[in-house]
């Protein structure tokens, strides 16, 4: 059995006895201490999970193309977007995908401990290489342990390579200068941006140089997506609140966007769970798109 979005403790359960090869992946982390994920991940994981880190493995080694001057050479080393966390090359994640020992046949499950902040860029990123059987474990490590499933601590022995191949992306990145382009098309784009309330508004900014929003812009914060037991909300009631604040907008035209396109995605997620057809993201978010001081800013 293939699982495209969510995967619940007792599923992932029956995949590990099933034969069918798959791997996990714990994407724990934490903007603040970036180095407090792996030290989460070595007290306890589940068990075989592989460790995924945000900095190293699912963003660029280099940063944004402009920052501090860097001069790219290799293909490879081109950041498929800007802004605080851009994306790899397709191809520098293949290779990073290949050395864990990750292959195209594979079931990925994805999880982390907060309330898939973090794990959601990988089940994106894999779909964006083509490879569509991954899901997020619903409620990441705590309904694993809630389910008395087997965690491990420590360092899990290491993979074989394997020879991961690209396929066609299944999910679309958008560019800060098609959302620009976009801005001036009557309803060419729904941006939905994921940030907390006051830092849409303006009112506060901690990390970026200018605070607001993209003109238009929406706001769902992605905790919303969240039900109090810390897993996704039915799909029914997720389509209903979406429904809501799109207003009767085109649900595909909708772009996700955060501060660095990392808390867009549980809102992408969502969406899918909710019966949406996929959605795009613009994962150089508010940093790329504020890091122009002639791009509009909205405070409100």
């Amino acid at each position: 059995m293939t699982y495209t979005t969510l995967i619940s403790p007792a599923q992932l359960q029956a995949l590990q006895s099933s034969g069918q090869p798959y791997m996990v992946f714990d994407c724990s982390f934490d903007l603040g201490n970036p180095s407090a994920g792996r030290q989460q991940y070595a007290q306890s994981h589940i068990a075989g999970a592989v460790y995924a880190d945000l900095d190293q493995h699912l963003s660029a080694r280099h940063g944004a193309p402009s920052k501090d001057g860097v001069v790219l050479t290799a293909q490879t080393d081109q950041p498929a977007s800007g802004g605080r966390h851009p994306l790899p090359s397709r191809e520098r994640f293949a290779q990073w995908l290949s050395s864990v020992g990750f292959r195209n046949d594979m079931q990925a499950v994805v999880y982390d401990r907060q309330g898939c902040n973090f794990c959601g860029r990988l089940w994106w990123m894999l779909k964006w290489a083509g490879h569509d059987a991954v899901a997020v474990l619903d409620g990441g490590l705590q309904a694993w342990m809630a389910f008395n499933g087997a965690t491990s601590e420590g360092e899990e022995a290491s993979h074989f390579q394997s020879n991961f191949e690209l396929h066609d992306s299944l999910r679309q990145l958008v560019t800060v200068s098609q959302v620009e382009a976009r801005l001036q098309q009557a309803d060419a784009q729904t941006i939905i941006d994921a940030r907390a309330p006051a830092r849409y508004r303006g009112e506060v900014e901690p990390l970026d140089p200018v605070a607001g929003h993209i003109p238009g812009a929406l706001n769902r914060p992605f905790t919303e997506n969240i039900a109090l037991d810390g897993r996704f909300k039915p799909p029914a009631l997720l389509r209903a609140e979406f429904e809501a604040l799109l207003q009767n907008r085109n649900p595909s035209t909708v772009v996700h966007q955060c501060g660095s396109g990392v808390s867009a995605l549980p809102n992408l997620i969502a969406m899918e769970v909710a019966g949406f057809a996929p959605t795009q993201l613009f994962a150089g978010s508010w940093s790329e798109w504020c890091s122009n001081p002639e791009r509009p800013a909205v405070k409100s």
